[in-house]
């Protein structure tokens, strides 16, 4: 069979498939105000591809004067929630009928992230597994790690007075070193650790696939049929690379952890809690499968987002030199020059816990939650929101909007102090955005948070952030520019 006879099988299969999607019966209530969709296509055209995706769904939010917006893309139905006001009525209040995941094609069937619960439909294998992690991630749970996070930062303060133009990678490195060491008990001592690199290599390719639209076989699943030696067919092979580095990202450390309790030689970690905590006269083959995946979570949830915060952390110093010597001054005042914050500390540091607060709500690390789908049609302020829609919450949207947050784009730490104790009054971005949303909550926002508030205010302390220079002495300004993956 010739080349231009499979390639035109081929079309025709994506537009009966296309066609047959677009043919649902639907209720006859209106649909959410939108772009103007095309024939067949819909707005498959309109899908952002600068990057910004956030800014240009809230831009439809403006021109069409709506919260809620609908895009049909060749069929599959989308829903992009822009205000607290939606997330809070649709995903909170009827968390029962918006908390699953789309099966992407792409990410879950081509890639392997189905094993991570994150990724998970909605059902009994991912309540199971979301409990197994939340319950070692409370916060008080989440204390247990606090002496490998205080140990983690001190050595990343020694690397960046060492080598500061090496700053990203050790924020990088700093990242992987608490992730590993919580959940395997690992010891990382640089960034060419096997584990890292294996690591990262499936983050990457994740950061790039989960993004919405980034893969046409995720709007056309039919397309994983198409062979992958085909002209336009280089996902497939993009995906059977990311597939094994996200098998290694799972198996290799695990069973280093194991190895480890198994020579006595282990550390403390999330995956040595709960494997001793098992009956060793029972049949633990379903529930080890259950740990070494939900402990690949942890890498996957925590380090990109991290390092992603901080970097935001960072570009707000530099452009807003009177918020860092506000907060250094109060942690001169507390605890003296010279010292380290520790994490009993924090009560007695409203402004920088108030600045921690804004560095999560003014760069949200993943501007766009993980889409959502619906189980069933809903009704919402008498828009239609049929069954099986792809559901974008826009987190950046959320944290920038005007009504909570006056002068958004303004990094002031201010906003959510009020006579120099936190206001309980202002909407708290890790509790409203930063983490996710409603039964999909990130679980392991707790130790996130300590992490980054041990970096923020040790880093602060020691040192001071200013812009870097180039080899004539000039000042290099930072662009701040935001990119388009799922996490910044």
């Amino acid at each position: 069979m010739s080349f231009s006879v499979i390639a035109s099988l081929v079309v025709a299969a994506v537009v009966a498939y296309a066609l047959l999607k677009r043919t649902k019966v639907d209720s006859g209530m209106p649909l959410p105000p939108g772009p103007k969709r095309l024939p067949l296509i819909g707005n498959l055209l309109d899908m952002p591809t600068d990057g910004a995706d956030w800014v240009t769904y809230r831009k439809w939010s403006q021109q069409y004067n709506s919260d809620v917006i609908y895009l049909n893309v060749a069929g599959q139905s989308i829903v992009i929630l822009n205000s607290w006001d939606a997330v809070n009525d649709l995903i909170e209040k009827r968390s029962n009928l918006y908390s699953s995941r789309p099966i992407r094609t792409m990410v879950n069937g081509l890639m392997g992230w189905d094993c991570i619960f994150a990724f998970m439909p909605y059902g009994e294998r991912w309540r199971q597994q979301r409990k197994m992690f939340y319950q070692e991630f409370t916060p008080t749970a989440a204390l247990r790690y606090n002496t490998q996070e205080s140990v983690a930062t001190a050595v990343l303060l020694n690397r960046l007075l060492d080598t500061p133009d090496d700053w990203v990678q050790h924020l990088r490195l700093q990242a992987g070193e608490v992730v590993m060491s919580v959940a395997y008990g690992i010891s990382v001592k640089d960034e060419k650790d096997m584990f890292l690199d294996v690591i990262e290599k499936a983050l990457a390719g994740l950061n790039i696939a989960a993004r919405p639209g980034a893969f046409l076989v995720d709007i056309l699943p039919i397309l994983k049929y198409v062979p992958s030696w085909m002209p336009g067919a280089g996902f497939k092979r993009m995906a059977e690379e990311w597939r094994e580095a996200t098998k290694q990202m799972v198996d290799l450390p695990y069973q280093a952890a194991k190895d480890g309790i198994a020579s006595g030689t282990a550390t403390p970690s999330y995956t040595s809690y709960l494997l001793e905590g098992l009956d060793p006269k029972a049949d633990n083959t379903e529930a080890e499968t259950m740990i070494k995946q939900t402990a690949g979570a942890i890498y996957s949830a925590g380090a990109d987002t991290s390092v992603a915060v901080l970097r935001s952390f960072v570009l707000a110093m530099v452009w807003y030199p009177e918020v860092q010597k506000k907060a250094q001054a109060e942690l001169d005042a507390v605890l003296g020059k010279g010292h380290l914050p520790e994490f009993s500390d924090e009560a007695s540091l409203p402004y920088c816990n108030a600045l921690v607060k804004e560095v999560f709500r003014w760069r949200p690390a993943t501007p766009i939650a993980i889409p959502r789908e619906t189980d069933t049609e809903d009704v919402y302020q008498g828009m239609r929101i049929p069954a099986s829609t792809v559901i974008i919450n826009n987190a950046w949207a959320i944290l920038h909007d005007e009504r909570n947050f006056p002068e958004p784009e303004v990094f002031k730490p201010e906003r959510f102090l009020k006579d120099g104790k936190l206001n309980p009054d202002v909407m708290d971005p890790t509790e409203v955005g930063s983490f996710g949303f409603g039964r999909r909550v990130c679980p392991g926002r707790f130790l996130a948070m300590n992490s980054v508030w041990i970096t923020v205010t040790s880093m602060l302390a020691a040192m001071n952030i200013t812009q870097a220079v180039d080899e004539s002495g000039a000042i290099i300004e930072p662009t701040g520019e935001m990119t388009g993956g799922m996490v910044q």
